[in-house]
């Protein structure tokens, strides 16, 4: 029943940011359903307001400019349009150039406002209209005086005012067709009216080809405008979701990070509690099996309390190695360095094992190297990594095998211990899995005596304190040898002497 609870509370868990996901999902297809809906250009409303506003803020770039070729038209017009005319044509042009250069703020000021996007392009569309009529009643002058200089000035002012008004209004198009249009369908009945039959084709070909080029520069300008405005609203979408990620990133590693601080916490509280607990049942079970208080009356009374024994000192065992462990990973595992002989804890390592050894029949084979010097090292963890080594070559060795161990120097200067054993040996792809914790290889399931798995991960973690290196070579059927090496910084011998008539004191 708990683990079924468990796999519920973990299978919502799991569901939970799949839903969160899906939400999100769901609310971007709304909102843009919605934009497709309230648009009209693009089929995002966001980027038909941007449009907008680059349109605004391109017209008042050009004010300027208009105002230019009001005064230009002026000039070139002054000598053949009455002056009342030409004064009453000048401020109409004034006029609808205030009339875009208002609705051009307006767009801009109210850009966050609510105000519905058709009544803004409409706005638009008809302060462009208006100022394309304005124009295009600058054309009747040529009518009157088809043969001056300056009415063909005037015709060429009017051309290059379309290309201009192209390029301002280029992200509203139906802005550009008003603008240009009325001045465009004018001049062409011009040259109807007052050019002869022979010179009509060219000019009128030449009319079209020239606003034909406008209004296609102006779709090219509005779609890089497009394309501009999408990769940096892709660009910031990206970013608030790299932000969103990072947050989830964070917090993430703040819980990793506090349930890293919570294992050590648990792990000396539960040492505490099981060995505890341990030590009695070992204390009681070694007073039961010794028979202290007087023999059974049941000989397999005692035989259960050796079983007993055997089980807590293993499950004691185990829970010192997974602590051992935990501290090393955990980075709290605190070296306490001295001058350690590595020959005298390989010998001393061995003794320890020679019982089991000689119970088992395996033969212990021991080769150090003469004169070698101490190292800086940790007394305990040396100690532990040796008898880890010699344990698990003595565990895998079936009877009659024989393990051999080896202390030396190595090239760099360094010092070495090698375990070799004739046991099944390692798979090459199975060395990486017994490297882990509570890993154990197929062969070695096969024929040795149960064990926790921890040992080699333990001896990793400790050479790796001490700045070594740990090795593992093993072929099927051909045993096992482990190699470890401590650099030479940390052989005593390797350090400078002491002079003391170069450093008095």
């Amino acid at each position: 029943m708990h683990d079924a609870t468990a796999e519920n509370i973990g299978r919502n868990q799991d569901a939970e940011p799949q839903h969160a996901t899906h939400k999100r999902r769901l609310g971007a297809w709304v909102r843009a359903a919605r934009e497709r809906l309230t648009s009209s250009d693009t089929g995002h409303r966001g980027y038909d307001l941007g449009l907008l506003s680059v349109y605004a803020e391109a017209r008042i770039r050009f004010l300027p400019a208009d105002l230019g070729m009001i005064l230009l038209a002026v000039w070139l017009a002054h000598s053949f349009v009455a002056a009342d005319m030409l004064i009453g044509w000048a401020m109409a042009a004034l006029a609808g150039v205030g009339a875009r250069q208002f609705v051009a703020r307006r767009l801009l000021s109210e850009a966050e406002a609510k105000t519905p996007l058709l009544q803004r392009r409409a706005r638009v569309l008809f302060a462009e209209g208006l100022n394309g009529l304005i124009w295009a009643a600058a054309v009747f002058p040529l009518i009157a005086a088809p043969q001056t200089h300056a009415s063909g000035f005037l015709a060429l002012l009017l051309v290059l005012r379309a290309g201009v008004d192209a390029i301002a209004a280029a992200t509203v198009l139906v802005a550009v067709y008003a603008a240009i249009g009325p001045a465009a369908i004018t001049l062409a009945i011009c040259v109807f009216l007052i050019m002869p039959a022979s010179e009509q084709a060219p000019l009128l070909v030449l009319l079209t080809l020239a606003h034909v080029f406008f209004i296609g520069l102006a779709y090219r300008l509005r779609r890089f405008v497009i394309e501009d405005w999408f990769a940096r609203e892709e660009n910031n979408e990206l970013k608030a979701e790299m932000t969103r990620v990072t947050a989830l990133s964070d917090e993430a590693r703040r819980r990793a990070e506090e349930a890293n601080l919570a294992k050590p916490r648990f792990l000396a509280t539960m040492s505490h509690e099981l060995r505890t607990s341990l030590n009695a049942i070992i204390g009681f079970s070694e007073v039961l099996a010794g028979e202290l208080y007087g023999p059974h009356e049941n000989p397999a009374y005692r035989d259960y309390a050796g079983d007993i024994l055997g089980s807590g000192q293993q499950l004691l065992t185990l829970i010192n190695e997974i602590l051992d462990l935990s501290r090393v990973e955990a980075g709290g595992y605190e070296l306490h360095e001295e001058s350690v002989f590595l020959a005298a804890v390989a010998e001393e390592c061995r003794h320890l094992l020679a019982l089991r050894a000689q119970k088992r029949d395996i033969t212990l084979i021991e080769t150090i190297e003469k004169g070698l010097p101490p190292l800086w090292a940790d007394l305990r963890a040396v100690r532990q990594i040796v008898l880890n080594l010699l344990t698990n070559a003595v565990k895998f060795t079936p009877s009659g095998g024989v393990v051999t161990i080896k202390v030396g120097w190595t090239s760099a200067g360094g010092q070495y211990v090698t375990v070799r054993d004739t046991g099944p040996g390692i798979a090459e792809d199975e060395i990486a899995m017994v490297m882990t914790r509570f890993g154990r290889g197929v062969l070695a399931n096969k024929s040795a005596e149960e064990g926790t798995g921890l040992g080699l991960p333990i001896v990793k973690g400790l050479i790796e304190l001490h700045e070594g290196e740990f090795f593992l070579k093993s072929q099927p059927g051909e045993g096992a040898e482990a190699i470890i090496v401590f650099p030479p910084q940390k052989v005593m011998s390797a350090l400078p002497r002491y002079d003391a008539d170069s450093h008095p004191v």
